[in-house]
C-alpha cells in the first residue's frame, strides 16, 4: 500500500503526486511553416506544359484546298493510320493510300517530310519554338517569327484533314494532335468520316 504522509497542515495526503501533462507544439508549428514554405517555392517553380493548338480566325469566306496542299489521315484500329496526299477520287474514295503507325519512323516522319517539302523554313520554326520555351526569346517574338516564315509559303502550306473511324481509340486523337504541333503544321481540321471512307479503311486494316 502507498504510505501516507502528514502534511504541515495536519491533513493526510497520498504519497503519489499528480503531474500535469504538457505537450510542446512549438516544433510542430516550425515544421508546418517549413512545409508551407517548401510547397510555395516548388509550386512557383513548376511550369505548365500544354499542347499548342492553332485556332483559326473566323471568316465567312471558305478557301478551297488545292490538290498539292491536301493530306488526309484516317485513324484506324490497332493504332494504325491510313493516309493519302491530294484530294479523293470522284466516287469519294481515297487514292494511293498508305498505312503507318505512331512509331518513331511512322506518321511523325511523314508529316515532317511533307511539311518540309512545302515549307523549306519549317525547321527554323522549331528552333524559335525551343528558344521561346527556354525563355531566350519572348512568346510574342516567336509568334512574329513564325507568322513571317509561314506567310512566305502560305499558298503551298500543308493542310491536313483528320478523320477517325469507329474502331480507333480516343488517345489516338490526342496523339495525332500532338504530332501536328511537333511537326509545326498550322492548318488541320477534324472531320467526320464517310461510310465509303470507313469501308475503305476497314479493307486495309484487318
Amino acid at each position: 500500500m502507498a504510505s501516507l504522509e502528514m502534511s504541515s497542515s495536519g491533513k493526510h495526503s497520498t504519497g503519489r503526486k499528480k503531474k500535469s501533462t504538457l505537450v510542446d507544439f512549438t516544433p510542430l508549428v516550425d515544421l508546418g511553416f517549413l512545409l508551407i514554405t517548401f510547397f510555395m517555392l516548388t509550386t512557383s517553380m513548376l511550369s505548365t506544359h500544354t499542347m499548342e493548338v492553332q485556332k483559326p480566325k473566323p471568316s465567312k469566306e471558305q478557301s478551297p484546298i488545292t490538290e498539292s496542299q491536301a493530306m488526309t489521315l484516317f485513324l484506324a484500329k490497332n493504332n494504325k493510320i491510313v493516309y493519302f496526299f491530294g484530294l479523293p477520287q470522284k466516287d469519294g474514295t481515297p487514292k494511293d493510300a498508305l498505312v503507318t503507325d505512331f512509331g518513331k519512323s511512322g506518321i511523325r516522319s511523314v508529316l515532317k517530310s511533307a511539311n518540309q517539302k512545302r515549307n523549306p523554313m519549317a525547321d527554323s520554326i522549331q528552333i524559335y519554338k525551343t528558344w521561346a520555351r527556354q525563355n531566350k526569346i519572348s512568346e510574342k517574338a516567336y509568334k512574329q517569327y513564325r507568322a513571317k516564315m509561314e506567310s512566305r509559303f502560305a499558298d503551298k502550306a500543308l493542310i491536313v484533314l483528320i478523320k477517325a473511324e469507329d474502331q480507333s481509340r480516343y488517345n489516338n486523337m490526342v496523339d495525332i494532335l500532338d504530332e501536328m504541333s511537333i511537326a509545326n503544321i498550322r492548318s488541320y481540321a477534324l472531320m467526320d468520316i464517310s461510310p465509303k471512307e470507313a469501308q475503305f479503311v476497314h479493307s486495309l486494316i484487318k
